[in-house]
């Protein structure tokens, strides 16, 4: 898809009409966004907040649509408590367009300024990104919170969320949309594509000069799908393969509570742990232990042999791990649980298997903890503290697009300043270049 091509060629039927059609009505706005001052945006943030409690009702029945055909189409139970909204996460929407109103407008920011010899002034400052597609699947949540940090930062956003929350992104988009031209803001700067399959994707993911950044939200096979197949800058987000490491000098009773956390407060996300490390110094005291908590909280265990026997007189559901648990996301209640030698096995372990996002490490000695930090190739790396606190609310970003997993400028939670790119303003005084 090329962005030079006129617009009365978008008159051709099928998928790819209809997608065209929304990136250039995203794109034709674009501009218009990014001239928008902080207070108009975060008045327009505050009238999509009110549209969506107008509409509660609406979203509410779309959403028992889909989970009624969630359930018909035999989806998991994880997949499930994605996909379902009610009153308090609805709340919590809203919560989250006030978070991101709070923030200070990025755009405009001043990263750095200098006087050059010659007298020339130079300031790098933000700028919007333009148009942002985010592709992502059965969370709803995400609709709204990339249409509040896209808009925030002066970009357009296109969403295309997954088949089984059609019609609950259906009604969400409305309202936010409803929310903006109450707002006196084009509607336009929220797109929806949700029909076309594949084919939409990858028109979205080829949309070259008309789409400036694509995320994807979601499973290892989104993507990777995304990844292969994209002409437009991606960021990655989402696998989280993440692990807690107790040390042979840990506090048990902190490590008891950072697993339970990491674990089990709300599993089907990216930065709950999959996968359990224990110093084999303290395995035959910590693992019976946790091991009894994990079970009365519902989590099966999935062990190596020498974990297997201090966990055999727990009464959980303990199975024997095989190679494929050391990489899988469960992102449900399902834990691996490995006894390693020492440091140098955790790390190596979480090199082999990790997916770069969150780590840590439970311990009371600062050596141990300095190398874990220095030594763990991970967007966020934590001590004696819970993986779960990876997140932009956590981190004082307001509501985060995604964490993202790769080694570019934006790693970790992609909050609003990750979400503008920047150029250079000059200004001389009649300067022109010698030699």
């Amino acid at each position: 898809m090329d962005a030079s091509r006129p617009r009365a060629d978008v008159a051709q039927e099928g998928v790819g009409s209809y997608v065209q059609a929304c990136l250039w009505a995203a794109r034709e706005v674009a501009p218009r966004l990014g001239r928008l001052g902080s207070l108009r945006k975060d008045r327009a943030l505050a009238a999509m907040g009110q549209a969506l409690l107008h509409a509660e009702g609406e979203i509410l029945a779309a959403n028992g649509r889909d989970m009624a055909l969630g359930r018909q189409r035999g989806l998991d139970a994880a997949r499930l408590e994605r996909l379902h909204l009610d009153g308090s996460r609805i709340a919590a929407m809203v919560e989250g367009l006030e978070a991101v109103a709070a923030c200070a407008d990025p755009v405009g920011e001043q990263i750095e300024g200098m006087v050059r010899p010659n007298g020339l002034r130079i300031a790098k400052v933000r700028v919007p990104l333009g148009v942002v597609a985010v592709i992502y699947e059965s969370r709803p949540n995400v609709t709204v919170d990339a249409a509040a940090i896209a808009f925030k930062a002066g970009s357009a956003v296109v969403l295309r969320g997954g088949s089984e929350a059609r019609h609950t992104n259906r009604a969400l988009a409305e309202a936010l949309r409803q929310g903006l031209g109450a707002a006196g803001v084009p509607p336009e700067a929220v797109q929806l594509i949700d029909r076309g399959g594949r084919e939409a994707v990858l028109e979205i993911l080829t949309a070259r000069g008309l789409v400036d950044l694509a995320i994807p939200r979601g499973g290892a096979d989104l993507i990777r799908f995304v990844a292969e197949h994209a002409l437009v800058p991606v960021i990655e987000t989402g696998v989280g393969n993440c692990h807690v490491y107790v040390d042979d000098a840990a506090d048990l009773a902190k490590a008891e509570a950072i697993v339970l956390n990491a674990k089990c407060q709300r599993w089907s996300v990216c930065n709950a742990i999959e996968t359990l490390l224990v110093h084999e110094g303290v395995a035959g005291e910590f693992l019976p232990r946790i091991g009894r908590s994990l079970a009365r909280a519902g989590v099966a265990l999935h062990a190596c042999p020498t974990a297997l026997g201090h966990l055999a007189a727990c009464g959980g559901d303990v199975a024997a791990a095989t190679e494929a648990d050391w990489a899988t996301e469960y992102l449900g209640p399902t834990l691996a649980v490995r006894v390693v030698r020492d440091l140098g096995a955790a790390l190596e372990h979480i090199a082999r298997y990790g997916t770069r996002h969150s780590e840590s490490i439970v311990t009371e000695d600062r050596t141990a903890a300095r190398r874990f930090l220095q030594e763990v190739d991970a967007a966020a790396v934590y001590h004696n503290a819970s993986t779960r606190f990876t997140d932009g609310g956590e981190f004082g970003f307001g509501v985060e697009i995604g964490i993202s997993t790769q080694r570019m400028h934006a790693r970790g939670p992609l909050g609003l300043s990750e979400l503008t790119t920047y150029k250079y303003i000059v200004e001389g005084d009649g300067q022109v270049r010698a030699g």
